[in-house]
């Protein structure tokens, strides 16, 4: 294979006759266009999918287990998932999303390097270095020290040197910025079809820049010096700044026409295009830890951690999953039946509607049409890079840190659980007194602040540390089957929400970070860090910087 880079033509996919996990390839092929002959509008699409490709299937199941929202089913599978439950962390563990996310920022670079005299794509150059920015801080968070200034060069340099977390960060918050400027600008075309995000809203583009230039320094919460300077001068830039009012999106034209154009999260947990459910739909269940807490802790389990959950049953549950006798039914991570957290002759939930088809409703009434009603709507509906409920949770956290920069932190609170209530299709009315005429009711998020707000570490009250429990705890609960890997990250910054291990579990704590992948001691040896499996669980210099 030469060492060129060769990309599908996007016409066609903009159309919906071209499988969307198709856009890129670095194979080559006679039906392939060189580089030399590409433009940021047929690379923009395909490097946003397929970088949602990887954060919606991996990265997904990742999070889900590391926060302990999902388990193996037990009761199908033995006993599955023991990497992640020991958890046994090599080289190979989850390197796949390394590999793949590397691959895809390279095409963003693309678009940033591209060569443009005119401005005609200043605006694809912005998206691409948000979007380049959304993904860096993904990767390093997860693997701390990593390639940045030499990388994403493809052929041009494949021994890229290591920069420091702290620079990468420095350096993605100043694309973030110089996006904002091309932004404002209004110079060049202004993408319409190849923005499968906001469909040309450059105003949009600008809010989740201002959003994800939040969250990179809000992971910033802990370090002090000159890094606390840094982050004090950057917060105070957006004072007065719009955010993100909505969900984000992506949707390329997601369908059931096939697996390649289904939504790749619904394929890979529920529903194939045909019908057929992958392992993973019997597979991945809800964990015993979040059942708990969904529930209400109706079992009296008298762990700590569960206190606050008592009497509280949540209005979202019966959307996140399937309810079995009017609960949701988990598992222990670890545990296999007969054991505490899997008693035998159980039947566990599993995913729900809301997950599947976010606030949609399936209308038939038949098994039949309700499985092709929810295939369809599944396979259609859009991906999610940042919800409004995260956007909302940020700013909650936002304006109790730093109450100079965001007001309103616990009106912020309360819309990030409104938000999620919404986006899952559970902000149902509920009748409250039946007596009236009409019988008086009230939205189920309503009820559920109201239910919450006495409750220190799960509604607005207490301490500002039990606060930022609340808050952690509830962007937890929210991005359950969205985006968890952001929850690990506060996990791992913050301690909360605080989440027990599995029973397996071969180490007192979480991992704060992951190994470098083979792929890295294979063919960037020189420069990749040598670390050991036990820096992933320390407090060291290998450490993301933001964590130490």
């Amino acid at each position: 294979m030469k060492n060129k880079l060769y990309l599908i033509a996007l016409a066609g996919v903009l159309m919906g006759t071209t499988a969307c996990n198709d856009y890129m390839d670095i194979n080559e092929s006679p039906d392939r266009i060189a580089v030399s002959n590409l433009t940021p509008n047929f690379v923009l699409p395909g490097a946003i999918s397929n970088s949602y490709y990887v954060q919606a299937r991996r990265l997904n199941l990742f999070g889900g287990l590391m926060m302990n929202s999902v388990a193996g089913n037990s009761y199908s599978y033995g006993t599955p998932f023991v990497d992640e439950y020991s958890p046994n962390i090599t080289s190979a563990f989850y390197a796949d999303v390394w590999d793949q996310l590397f691959r895809q920022i390279s095409n963003f670079q693309f678009i940033i390097d591209y060569s443009d005299p005119t401005g005609q794509y200043s605006q694809y150059k912005a998206i691409a270095k948000v979007m380049k920015a959304y993904y860096v801080q993904t990767l390093t968070d997860l693997w701390g020290d990593m390639p940045y200034s030499e990388a994403f060069k493809r052929e041009l340099n494949l021994t890229p040197k290591y920069d420091k977390g702290e620079d990468i960060y420095k350096a993605s918050i100043a694309d973030i910025e110089n996006a904002i400027q091309l932004i404002d600008g209004k110079k060049g075309d202004v993408p319409a079809s190849a923005d499968i995000v906001f469909k040309g809203s450059m105003a949009k583009w600008k809010n989740f820049a201002n959003t994800l230039k939040l969250r990179y320094l809000l992971r910033m919460s802990n370090v002090t010096g000159d890094l606390a300077t840094y982050r004090n001068q950057k917060l105070a830039t957006l004072q007065g700044a719009s955010f993100v009012d909505a969900d984000v999106t992506v949707n390329p034209g997601y369908s059931q026409s096939s697996d390649a154009q289904q939504n790749p999260w619904m394929n890979y947990y529920i529903y194939t295009s045909a019908g057929a459910q992958p392992q993973n739909w019997t597979l991945v269940v809800p964990s015993e830890h979040i059942s708990i807490a969904l529930n209400g802790n109706k079992e009296n389990d008298s762990r700590d951690v569960y206190q606050k959950f008592k009497n509280i049953v949540d209005g979202r549950r019966g959307r996140m999953f399937t309810l079995v006798g009017g609960n949701v039914e988990g598992v222990r991570q670890g545990a296999t039946p007969g054991q505490p957290g899997a008693a035998s002759g159980r039947t566990v939930s599993r995913t729900g509607d809301g997950l599947i088809i976010g606030s949609q409703t399936i209308t038939a009434t038949d098994a039949a049409g309700r499985k092709a009603e929810l295939i369809q709507k599944g396979s259609a509906k859009a991906g999610v890079l940042m919800t409004k409920a995260e956007a909302e949770f940020l700013l909650a956290e936002a304006a109790l840190r730093y109450p100079s920069v965001v007001s309103n932190a616990q009106g912020h609170f309360e819309a990030g659980i409104t938000a999620s209530y919404n986006y899952l299709g559970a902000n149902v009315d509920v009748v409250i007194d039946p007596n009236t005429t009409p019988p008086t009711t009230k939205k189920a998020a309503a009820i559920y602040i109201d239910a919450i707000n006495s409750v220190p570490k799960l509604g607005w009250t207490g301490s500002d540390d039990n606060k930022i429990e609340a808050i952690m705890t509830q962007k937890w609960i929210a991005l359950t089957g969205i985006n968890p890997e952001q929850s690990y990250f506060d996990y791992t910054r913050t301690g909360y929400p605080v989440t027990p291990l599995p029973t397996i579990s071969l180490n007192p704590v979480k991992p704060n970070r992951l190994l470098y992948p083979n792929s890295e001691y294979q063919s960037n040896a020189n420069n990749v860090p040598n670390m050991a499996a036990a820096d992933v669980f320390a407090k060291n210099n290998f450490t993301p910087f933001w964590a130490r």
